[in-house]
């Protein structure tokens, strides 16, 4: 993310009237705080791919896992595109997010280090994983790991003031 914090519009047309942008800051602690996001990718074919999936924030990005023979592995594989979200199911309160960037496989052994130590301590002892070979590891076998740097991403406020809030990463 080049630049620190992005660019923040409200985009009225989606807004209450009343309404103001949601901070980044507040979209980021969401996206950290979350246990539960949905990835979406493109298969070979064309086609999307969603699935739900674990992930962490740290350095500015999102982090996902998956097993090497997973769909959403082979995607990205072909295909590094792909939008992460994550929110609430409810209309009444909440934000929910939108993070469009491109997934860059994280193989260096001190980030997954790193990596594994936030995956540890959000998840607790059922995602402890060990690193060797440019991935993680655990009972259920091998992860690879994914880095998502947000390229544009969208936050919808919802209940009193509903908002619609695009994070451009560019600085336009």
């Amino acid at each position: 993310m080049a630049g620190g914090s992005p660019v923040a519009v409200l985009d009225a047309r989606y807004s209450s009237e009343d309404a103001i942008s949601t901070p980044w800051e507040q979209a980021r602690e969401q996206l950290a705080r979350a246990q539960v996001y949905w990835l979406s990718t493109v298969r070979p074919d064309g086609r999307p791919h969603v699935t739900p999936v674990i992930a962490v924030w740290a350095d500015g990005a999102v982090h996902v896992c998956t097993g090497p023979g997973e769909r959403k592995a082979h995607n990205l594989a072909e295909n590094p595109h792909c939008v992460l979200t994550t929110g609430s199911s409810t209309l009444a309160e909440g934000l929910d997010l939108v993070v469009e960037g491109d997934a860059v496989r994280v193989t260096d052994e001190p980030s997954l280090q790193r990596l594994a130590g936030i995956w540890l301590a959000k998840y607790g002892q059922e995602w402890r994983f060990t690193v060797s070979d440019g991935a993680f590891h655990h009972a259920g076998g091998t992860a690879l790991v994914f880095r998502i740097e947000p390229a544009k991403a969208f936050g919808f406020g919802k209940g009193l003031h509903f908002s619609q809030t695009t994070y451009r990463f560019d600085g336009r």
